[in-house]
């Protein structure tokens, strides 16, 4: 199908030039090799800002912010910076609607992330414990006698995917369907691809919403339909972004951060080895490994004029918010391309500032259940010999991750 909008690709006239520079992380492409050591550290040899002609899906322009601080800043200034239609789903198929609360600013998005954020408060996500053991501990025993297994499609896309399908109220039996509706919608070539992707799910979310309102059930459907806000009750169009929103982020960070974080237990014996001696430190590792191997890459869209590390940005401007680019930042950390399972970091894989993911505590949780449940029950596993790491770009994610250990 043809989008529905024309991405600008031209470069705003108050950029300068010589700062118009090469952009690594396009959307829809892949990688052979360590994006992080290859494409990564490379950038921080650039200026603080710069501006690229490929950032945006679509291949459309962005400025890249590639410092922590200045990144951190720019997520906590709603008066410069919004997150209103950041992402370009709605309008690739003709639509209004908006992720809710992701793409809403305040004092609208605190009013409604109010209403969905004691559906992830610690308190909630203890609630889940034994569905997220049982989930990890299922598809551990389905290879862990085969001594090896291919992690992506056979634990990192089935556990944690399975635990936020039954949240949301949405059939086990389509897992597959699913994940391949959220590659296309994360990883398609092009803005087409990703408009047939976006298509799809918004056909198949608005059904699901129309069979809830007709047999409520226990789950985060039925709950976007209920709530109220200010005392009335969602429009269609809010509930659907709300369950968009759900989907796309359900359905792949977890999934994404186990396997950049295995691809690296597996390439990194020494850690895995202190991590199996003293699964007390896992907890902390996790956050290490969140900033070393940071996936994610957001916008924001510049509405008033600032200026940030020398750089003028005006009205209408994208910019790329790359946790990628702030977890290996060697101005914030030393030794920054490192791994120092100890070092207890204040990342921004979650963000920071009002839009601090709502679903982290549950993230922690799956990641520290399947890493310590992974460990007790597989000996030392290594990536297979002969293999060859793939990666997706814009969001860095394994395509797959073939392990092996002795029986």
């Amino acid at each position: 199908m043809a989008t529905a909008f024309e991405l600008d690709r031209s470069i705003p006239s108050h950029v300068p030039p010589e700062l118009v520079l090469e952009w690594p992380f396009v959307f829809g492409q892949t990688y052979k090799g360590d994006p992080y050591t290859d494409l990564v550290a490379p950038i921080h040899d650039l200026p603080p800002v710069f501006f690229a002609r490929n950032a945006y899906p679509g291949e459309g322009p962005a400025w890249i912010v590639r410092r922590s601080a200045e990144l951190t800043a720019i997520y906590q200034d709603n008066v410069h910076f919004s997150n209103m239609g950041f992402a370009p789903f709605a309008k690739l198929v003709g639509e209004t609607w908006y992720n809710v609360p992701a793409e809403m600013d305040p004092p609208k998005h605190g009013r409604y992330r109010s209403m969905i954020f004691p559906l992830f408060t610690p308190k909630a996500v203890r609630a889940l414990e034994e569905k997220v053991l049982n989930y990890a501990r299922l598809y551990i025993g389905r290879f862990k006698e085969k001594g090896e297994c291919e992690f992506m499609s056979e634990f990192a896309f089935e556990f944690p995917v399975k635990v936020i399908l039954d949240l949301i109220g949405l059939p086990q039996d389509m897992t597959n369907q699913f994940m391949l509706w959220e590659n296309d919608l994360l990883h398609g070539k092009d803005l087409d691809e990703i408009a047939v992707a976006t298509r799809q799910v918004v056909d198949y979310l608005r059904g699901e919403i129309a069979e809830r309102k007709r047999n409520p059930r226990e789950d985060l459907i039925t709950f976007g339909i209920n709530t109220e806000v200010d005392g009335m009750r969602m429009s269609d169009d809010e509930v659907l972004g709300f369950a968009f929103n759900l989907f796309i982020g359900g359905l792949d960070t977890v999934s994404t951060n186990l396997g950049l974080q295995f691809w690296h237990l597996a390439t990194h014996p020494e850690d895995q080895a202190y991590l199996r001696q003293n699964p007390d430190a896992i907890r902390d590792a996790i956050e290490e490994m969140l900033r070393a191997y940071a996936a994610v890459t957001t916008f924001r869209t510049c509405v008033k004029e600032i200026e940030i590390a020398g750089v003028t940005m005006k009205p209408g401007d994208k910019v790329a918010m790359s946790t990628t680019l702030a977890g290996r930042d060697p101005e914030a950390w030393p030794d920054a391309g490192h791994v120092v399972l100890s070092r207890k970091p204040q990342h921004l894989s979650f963000a920071s500032g009002p839009h601090l993911c709502l679903g982290m505590n549950l993230a922690r949780r799956e990641l520290l259940v399947a890493i310590s449940e992974f460990l007790a029950a597989i000996p030392p596993f290594q990536l297979k010999p002969g293999a060859e790491m793939e990666f997706h770009l814009g969001m860095i994610q394994p395509l797959a991750l073939p392990l092996v250990w002795s029986r």
